[in-house]
């Protein structure tokens, strides 16, 4: 009696951990087919690049490496499959990038509204930079051009191995605001729009702040999250500055290897703000530093939900992009129509580097205050949370901790460094205390592209 009991209890466990198994398998195809749908429909319909290109490059790992892919021109989508048990589309639509179908249907998808503004046809080429993509013929005396060469020689060293994990596709340097070197991968050029993935944040950040210059927002009032209007909520009590430094305090898991909150989030949620707003709290509002992208994203719900749609959709282009002349950015929305703030922004390098500039101008831009001087300086102070004085507004901090900044990220390079992050290695790095602007876009499966070597040796390329 007592052995068929056992059997039973055994049979049951090994039941529950394959149903176990079965399930994270097939949320994990899920998320990988619903990735490369998304990071296909975006290359190739935003990008302009090529569909064997993008596979055989950017989605060449497991599982997606042996997934099925099917493009299609007409209607501009892009369909994967993986094993026949997990099936995502994306599609395309002008101006607005690429969306999964996910929570609604294709049909409503195509349907929705979206106000974005235009403007009028712009020959940047004969307006100088960084309005426009006019350089100057004259090279800055204190730039040393041969070691500044070299040291990009040394970004691109991988590239042409096949089997690198760290290629570079576009590389700027800015000193004193002008382009002293650039250069892109074969089959990329400065019209190449690119994602920023987790630089997005920054944008998002960016977009605060001009919230909060019209009024709109008070970044120490509660965060306005309906899932948390009950003041018995814990979570009532997080503010939208907790949100802007990553110490909301919820319960949000920013893995991307395996199913987990930030690639659940991203590719198989309607409402990324949604999602997350239904995560627990785990730490006090304010006390722990938690890099999460829900956070960003409930930020930008949060705008949505201040402005009326129209203005929402209009808010990054007529008030940012546009009055930088990055006329190539592209700020995709979720299926619910909230831009996705955390992650999912394609532009130019030379856009991005002109995003990092007005950051480096302390938000002053063709002589207009587009963000206000003191909020820069906030988003470049540590939040109290972040003990190696790595995190402000959305950008990550080179400040090092309080009282011993010798222990920060980047320790051979100036404190006085910012920069906007994304993964695969998507950098806009602001020194301002060595007038540099530095722009690195590519595809590196590594924690780190080189990126303290390539910096330092640039600087080491500045003339005392």
């Amino acid at each position: 009696m007592f052995k068929k009991r056992a059997r039973i209890v055994v049979s049951g466990i090994i039941i529950l951990v394959l149903v176990y198994l079965v399930n994270f398998c097939l949320q994990a195809f899920l998320i990988a087919a619903g990735y490369g749908a998304k990071v296909l429909c975006s290359s190739i319909f935003v990008s302009g690049r090529s569909e064997s290109a993008v596979i055989s490059e950017d989605l060449n790992f497991s599982p997606l490496n042996i997934a099925r892919f099917n493009v299609n021109y007409k209607d501009s989508s892009v369909t994967c499959s993986l094993f026949g048990l997990a099936e995502q589309k994306a599609i395309y639509r002008p101006g607005l990038g690429a969306t999964l179908v996910n929570g609604i249907s294709e049909q409503a998808l195509r349907a929705q509204q979206f106000n974005l503004p235009t403007h009028k046809p712009v020959l940047t080429d004969t307006i100088a930079w960084p309005m426009g993509d006019k350089i100057m013929s004259s090279f800055p005396s204190e730039i040393d051009s041969l070691k500044v060469a070299s040291a990009m020689d040394l970004a691109f060293a991988n590239n042409n191995d096949s089997t690198s994990k760290n290629i570079t596709r576009a590389l700027i340097v800015l000193y004193d605001g002008r382009i002293v070197a650039e250069r892109y991968a074969s089959g990329i050029s400065r019209n190449t729009r690119l994602t920023g993935w987790s630089m997005t944040k920054s944008i998002t950040g960016a977009l605060t702040g001009l919230l909060v210059k019209q009024g709109r927002l008070d970044i120490n009032a509660l965060a306005p999250v309906p899932e948390w209007k009950d003041e018995n909520d814990p979570r009532h009590g997080i503010t939208i500055v907790n949100l802007l430094q990553q110490t909301s305090g919820l319960d949000f898991s920013e893995v991307y290897y395996r199913p987990a909150d930030a690639n659940r989030m991203l590719f198989r949620e309607k409402d990324a703000a949604a999602y997350t707003a239904t995560r627990k709290l785990v730490k006090k509002p304010g006390t722990k530093f938690r890099y999460s992208s829900g956070n960003t994203n409930i930020l930008s719900r949060i705008f949505r939900q201040t402005l009326e749609d129209s203005q929402y959709q209009a808010l990054p282009y007529e008030q940012l992009f546009y009055k930088l002349g990055m006329y190539s950015a592209v700020l995709e929305p979720d299926p619910s129509g909230t831009y996705v703030g955390s992650s999912f922004c394609y532009a130019t390098a030379r856009d991005w580097a002109r995003f990092g500039l007005l950051y480096y101008n302390k938000g002053t831009w063709n002589n207009e205050q587009i963000l206000p001087a003191e909020w820069i300086t906030k988003s470049i102070t540590p939040a109290a949370a972040a003990e190696k004085g790595e995190y402000g507004f959305q950008w990550w901090l080179n400040a090092g901790e309080k009282n011993k900044p010798s222990n920060r990220l980047y320790d051979q390079l100036p404190v006085d460094m910012y920069w906007a992050d994304g993964f695969e290695g998507q950098n806009v790095f602001v020194v301002p205390s060595k007038k540099l602007v530095v722009v690195r876009l590519g595809l590196t499966r590594a924690s780190q592209w080189g990126e303290s070597r390539f910096i330092k040796a640039v600087i080491e390329g500045i003339r005392k």
